[in-house]
């Protein structure tokens, strides 16, 4: 009897195996927080509609070009305002985390030195170091206290701009959704900034690759500076070469300075930075980009969980400073 009892159990397992759904890679892009996004995961359903649902949601929530979004909603208050999305207050905790670990350089109150220099989610201003000083007294994490679910500002002209660390965010968020539903091999990209787990359709690790960065502003041309393996990580890039203007000759990129109010001026010309979660990695891209090539190794010195991958301009040729754990990754191309 143990004998025929164990052969039925056999013969039910593969009966039920043969029906069972079979697993697929499905991608899914579109437009999301003003740029694209290309998912791809292996599942036996399509969730191509939850993840709109949850991209939406998420600008709800920290989309500076949603007049009614929270960030929005904060940044028009004059005091104080009750806070309870966790999105929101994930994005703010990271915000602070970095702020404090790069002695400023990233710094989500530079808000209203964005929106003057025509980068931001207002028209741009007249500017001379006049209106930059005046701008300048309302900048820095000090303005922000916090009182239970309450985020206080000490002015009203104090305003915050996520831009930066929000697109790692919604990738991490996306991908915490597919993990969530028993998803182990995916790839989920949104403005550039990635995360991927597990294997890709053809059974290997997932490949990104790097922008050369060209001075030009169309991204539909881009030549790669490297290809990598992405193993189970996140990896973001920031980098001057795509969004800025040229105005009375004189070129402006899109990355300020915090401190000086003045868009960055170095041989930095991408950070593409590499660690477990998107959101580090996106804030780290754009802190290193404010701080130029020296600094940015500094802070590696102390800060071992960062994997790094930076272009830099030298006497008009790109050369390129990667930490050891980046640089395993990169594949001939």
């Amino acid at each position: 009897m143990f004998r025929q009892g164990f052969v039925y159990s056999i013969l039910f397992f593969f009966l039920t195996a043969c029906h069972s759904p079979q697993k697929q890679y499905h991608t899914h892009m579109g437009m999301a927080e003003g740029t694209t996004f290309h998912i791809t995961y292996s599942a036996t359903q399509n969730f191509d509609k939850e993840i709109d649902s949850l991209l939406n949601h998420f600008e709800d929530i920290l989309s500076t070009y949603r007049p009614q979004s929270v960030i929005s909603r904060f940044n028009k208050c004059k005091h104080a305002m009750v806070i309870t999305d966790s999105l929101f207050w994930q994005m703010f905790r990271k915000a602070q985390e970095v702020n404090k670990a790069t002695n400023g350089a990233f710094d989500i109150t530079v808000a209203p030195l964005v929106n003057a220099w025509g980068f931001g989610f207002t028209d741009s201003m007249q500017i001379d170091s006049g209106r930059i000083d005046s701008l300048l007294q309302f900048v820095g994490m000090h303005h922000l206290t916090i009182h239970g679910d309450t985020l206080i500002k000490d002015h009203p002209s104090v305003e915050l701009d996520g831009n930066a660390i929000a697109k790692g965010q919604s990738v991490d968020y996306i991908c915490r959704f597919l993990q969530q539903q028993g998803v182990r091999n995916f790839m989920v990209e949104i403005g550039g900034e990635v995360r991927a787990e597990g294997i890709n359709a053809d059974g290997v690790a997932w490949r990104i690759g790097i922008d050369e960065p060209i001075d030009h502003n169309n991204p539909l041309e881009p030549q790669l500076k490297a290809v990598m393996r992405l193993e189970n990580k996140a990896v973001a890039t920031s980098g001057n070469y795509r969004r800025f203007y040229i105005k009375n000759g004189i070129r402006y990129s899109h990355t300020i300075n915090p401190k000086t109010g003045y868009p960055v001026q170095h041989t930095l010309l991408s950070a593409s930075v590499l660690t477990a979660d998107c959101m580090t990695a996106d804030a780290y891209a754009t802190a290193f980009m404010v701080m130029g090539l020296e600094q940015a190794k500094m802070i590696l010195q102390n800060n071992k969980t960062l994997g790094v991958f930076l272009i830099y301009d030298k006497n008009k040729t790109n050369e390129v400073f990667a930490t050891a754990s980046f640089r395993q990754l990169i594949e001939p191309h």
